[in-house]
């Protein structure tokens, strides 16, 4: 997976999670089967955001970013700011 590849999916991620906001907000909110995919959209942006730091820092040193991986969900959304 490139760069490329990771911010592309991203775009596709930001583009559902909008929509499921946007649906969120209006008369009849969102169903039980939607928020699960909200929370699971949120989750699968935070570890595609992480991926992608993860491949720049290790090309900055000089390291293959091939070998970023993917972090369990508990693992990157366990992160403190």
């Amino acid at each position: 997976m490139t760069d490329h590849d990771i911010l592309a999916n991203i775009d596709e991620l930001v583009a559902e999670e909008r929509s499921l906001r946007d649906r969120s907000t209006g008369t009849s909110g969102l169903s039980g089967e939607e928020k699960a995919r909200l929370r699971t959209v949120e989750v699968q942006l935070d570890q595609c955001w992480d991926l992608l730091r993860q491949r720049r820092a290790l090309s900055e040193y000089g390291e293959d970013p091939s070998e970023a991986r993917v972090r369990p969900a508990d693992e990157v959304e366990g992160y403190q700011n």
